[in-house]
């Protein structure tokens, strides 16, 4: 990364190991899912048959590597974080997936003789990577007929929808503000700080060699019924309130969450509206 953003920007922050330290078993439950199409979308606008190669590039816990390994030959997660690593691997085994590998790596030690691939992913973790590196690397990674996707995902959030939901919505201001009292104004990013998140992905990939993003929505919309094990879960599975930043406050940090849950809905339960997924995919230029 260089060293001429903003301070606390992301232009300035530097990648260490403890960026999810803690996070990994709350993560499934915690993040909202993706859109029930996801994967029968991206198998008919890539015409994905069940042959070929998927890297998912900064996998986390494996949820995209599992939800699409039925459309390869073979998939790769690849992700620095240990502990991540490790809970795609109990997923994968319980839920039967057995054409998964995991590789603990980061995305700028690509291609790291890992070979080509119909197709790499990139869902909510492009972002952390020095991209210019990472998009070159992939290039030279991708077979002639494949595509990189970088897949929006709705993570711990909903949107607030047009019409009334059933139960009041997570107190989303109200959690943020408990962050600022526990960690303070900035938003904590593993032993660093980052305020900021890059944007300008297609100029990146395009620089690489790739042609401009198609973008392609994958529609949702539906209401999710959360409990608050669910939203706790979805606190602590996010970098900036990942478990390791609270040392020893942490029980104190649950405590007043869980009262804060407790007092925007007595019965214990919530509802999110979920967005639309969005995919920006890249093909190789002429």
């Amino acid at each position: 990364m260089t060293q001429s953003g903003a301070v606390g920007g992301w232009e300035s922050w530097e990648w260490d190991e403890t960026l999810y330290a803690g996070a990994a078993s709350h993560y499934v439950r915690g993040r909202v899912p993706y859109a029930p199409a996801l994967a029968a979308v991206l198998a008919e606008t890539l015409a994905l048959d069940g042959h070929g190669r998927l890297l998912d590039a900064g996998c986390g816990p494996g949820v995209i590597t599992l939800r699409l390994a039925h459309l390869f030959e073979q998939v790769i997660g690849l992700d620095p974080d240990e502990g991540m690593l490790a809970e795609a691997a109990r997923l994968a085994a319980e839920r039967g997936v057995t054409n998964a590998t995991w590789v603990q790596h980061r995305a700028e030690d690509l291609p790291a003789g890992l070979g080509r691939f119909r197709m790499v992913a990139f869902a909510a973790s492009f972002h952390w990577m020095d991209r210019p590196i990472v998009a070159r690397a992939v290039r030279s990674m991708i077979e002639p007929e494949g595509a990189v996707v970088q897949i929006d995902a709705p993570a711990g959030r909903g949107v607030r929808p047009n019409r009334a939901l059933p139960n009041p919505s997570p107190p989303d201001a109200e959690i943020d503000a408990l962050r600022l009292r526990y960690l303070g104004p900035d938003r904590r990013a593993g032993r660093g700080i980052r305020n900021t998140s890059a944007d300008g992905e297609d100029d990146v990939f395009r620089a690489a060699g790739f042609a401009p993003a198609q973008t392609v929505i994958v529609p949702d919309g539906r209401t999710l019924e959360r409990t608050a094990d669910d939203v706790v879960a979805g606190v602590f599975s996010m970098s900036y309130t990942a478990p390791h930043l609270f040392g020893e406050r942490i029980d104190a940090f649950e405590a007043d969450l869980r009262a804060l849950l407790a007092a925007a809905s007595p019965t214990g339960s919530f509802s999110v509206y979920l967005p639309d997924n969005l995919l920006n995919i890249w093909r190789v230029a002429g």
